[in-house]
């Protein structure tokens, strides 16, 4: 996969906010898919020697079967703090390495982390998605802002998450009775889309068969 030109890396918080800030704008939360949609992949990370080397994930799988056909990882040198809302800024450079390595071309994205569900709209999912100019979803495991009524237990219950006024997000049930995920548009696709390509992904587990399986391969030693 051929990465375009992109913005510098930040050295300080001040000049990552200065890039969030810039980034947001050209993030596009209607759909723009590429049909048919026969390819998604999963993006994960893990680090090694105590956080300073990070180890990031692909996993290209077709759709709607959801058949593994393509993995690859990548590492190198962890160039930015954990600070939570600048989650993109540690991970990316490393994803983006991974995802040089693929020969099969994904249609969708799906993050481990937000897409504008994010103090500055711009999470990692829309960050990525903007770089690339590639559809990506945010399937986070955990928030980070936002409010929502309370979940129905049921497969496919969603709630919105709400975030000054504004509708961010989804919290979704992906499989009964087990702790929902955060979903939210990262670029190119809108929510209601977004809520629908994670639940196909979804058939067994809590998360995407793209997340999991990516955040498999970024986690082993």
């Amino acid at each position: 996969m051929k990465i375009p030109q992109h913005h510098a890396w930040p050295n300080t918080v001040e000049e990552a906010i200065a890039i969030q800030e810039q980034l947001r704008t050209e993030v596009i939360t209607e759909d723009q898919l590429q049909a048919p949609i026969q390819y998604v992949a999963g993006v994960d990370m893990g680090f090694e020697a105590d956080g300073t080397i990070s180890r990031a994930a692909v996993a290209v799988l077709s759709f709607p079967d959801l058949q593994v056909l393509e993995t690859t990882v990548a590492y190198r040198p962890t160039s930015f703090p954990y600070i939570p809302g600048f989650l993109s800024f540690r991970e990316i450079p490393a994803v983006l390495d991974a995802l040089e390595k693929v020969q099969i071309i994904p249609d969708i994205i799906l993050c481990d982390g937000q897409g504008i569900a994010h103090p500055r709209r711009l999470g990692i999912a829309s960050h990525l998605g903007v770089i690339l100019d590639i559809t990506t979803i945010g399937v986070a495991k955990s928030l980070l802002i936002g409010k929502h009524q309370e979940l129905a237990e049921t497969k496919g219950s969603w709630q919105p998450l709400i975030h000054q006024g504004e509708t961010i997000g989804a919290v979704l049930r992906t499989r009964a009775g087990v702790k929902p995920v955060y979903v939210s548009s990262g670029h190119r696709i809108s929510l209601s889309t977004a809520i629908d390509y994670v639940l196909r992904c979804t058939p067994k587990y809590r998360l995407p068969e793209t997340t999991r399986i990516a955040d498999k391969i970024a986690s082993a030693r």
